[in-house]
């Protein structure tokens, strides 16, 4: 099936493509593994989640989010966005199609993408001028090997398979995972009155959403280390000291750090003051596991009888595209350098790796149609 642009992954990334693709008129298919757009936020988000942004930072384009809605939109409204924007730019995605194989063909100049229908078992060939990689930093779910982990006799789920601690009454729980999801995972763990630790290994700053507001605006007007020297100035006057409860700081300040590592804060719900009150007990990297023992680094051993992993996601991207080093490297990520990311050789982009949330997304896609509908006109013109 011959077409002008492919876009491969239904997610937010992909939609705003689609969107964008659609104001140029632009022909274009997006080919999505699941059987439903914005999986994710659909099938696999907890209960209690909420955008951790301010609802300004997390809009796709040419849709800002209704004056009324709350400012840290809830996740069943986040998805019913995501559904009137579905509608509004009358986006069809082709469901149950799994990316297997996609390379440039440089006899034809134009890529080659090789999916498999799940429903039929057959595999639809699609020929594209433009390739959009839109599948995603959060496509395949990564739980890190630990020693003995097989030998668990409890419960072991990823975070994207969490809903809420309601069904973890009676149990010892442990959080393997100190981010933003594990975070709150934990604190809504506890909320339920379930005994909880949660493993912190790495240093890293925590913040309020408001103080991540504050910075995001001001950062479009002042240096970064300045904004960082005020933002954990903030954070220290509302959590004080957090080294003695083993949270500590990183050298680098919190906003440099997403710009350059994608390394985001901790935005606190509730979580550090658990961590204060010993309702939530703090634990150092595990060592191995043996059965519902779990033995940890200083040499403490507990039982416990489920186990959460919030250890993140991988881009598994690389698995499928064979030409991907014309735009990402060997971790399926980006190889030119935000604000070059989203551009790679061979006519390949990629939306929604810039570790910039929502908001990277839309720029991503803007700039994305933008300049497929450059190199479309500059070819018509010839």
């Amino acid at each position: 099936m011959e077409q002008v642009v492919v876009i491969v992954g239904a997610g937010p990334s992909g939609l705003a493509t689609s969107a964008c693709l659609s104001v140029h008129s632009i022909p274009h298919v997006i080919l999505e593994r699941e059987d439903v757009y914005a999986s994710l936020w659909k099938k696999r988000a907890y209960d209690r989640l909420k955008l951790h942004l301010a609802k300004e930072f997390c809009a796709l384009p040419f849709k800002p989010h209704s004056p009324d809605s709350p400012t840290y939109i809830p996740k069943d409204m986040f998805v019913d966005y995501l559904d009137d924007y579905v509608k509004n730019f009358n986006i069809q995605p082709l469901y149950r199609r799994s990316v297997e194989l996609a390379f440039y063909d440089k006899a034809t100049g134009k890529w080659r993408i090789e999916a498999k229908n799940m429903e039929s078992g057959a595999v639809e060939v699609y020929v594209a001028e433009f390739l959009v990689i839109a599948s995603g930093e959060n496509s395949a779910k990564y739980v890190p090997d630990l020693p003995g982990l097989d030998t668990f006799k409890g419960e072991i789920i990823h975070s994207n398979e969490y809903k809420s601690g309601d069904k973890y009454k009676n149990n010892e729980v442990l959080v393997v995972g100190c981010g933003n999801s594990g975070m709150e995972i934990a604190y809504d763990v506890s909320n339920f009155g379930v005994p909880t630790s949660i493993v912190i290994r790495s240093p890293f700053h925590v913040v309020t959403k408001e103080i991540v507001r504050i910075g995001m605006v001001f950062s479009k007007y002042i240096p970064i280390r300045i904004v960082d020297f005020m933002a954990v100035w903030m954070s220290k006057i509302v959590f004080g000291d957090l080294s003695k409860y083993g949270i500590h700081k990183p050298k680098e300040g919190p906003f440099f750090l997403k710009a350059t590592a994608g390394r985001a804060p901790v935005i606190d719900v509730g979580t550090i003051g658990k961590i204060k009150s010993k309702e939530i007990k703090v634990v150092p990297a595990i060592s191995k596991i043996d059965g519902k023992k779990v033995i940890f680094e200083d040499g403490v051993e507990r039982k416990f009888d489920v186990i959460i992993f919030a250890t993140g996601y991988r881009s598994a991207t690389n698995k499928w595209l064979k030409d991907y080093d014309y735009a990402l490297n060997e971790e399926g990520m980006p190889k030119n350098n935000f604000p070059h990311h989203w551009k790679g050789e061979n006519n390949l982009y990629c939306c929604g790796l810039s570790r910039r949330g929502l908001l990277g997304v839309s720029m991503d896609a803007v700039i994305i149609a933008n300049d497929i509908k450059k190199v479309v006109g500059e070819k018509k013109n010839k």
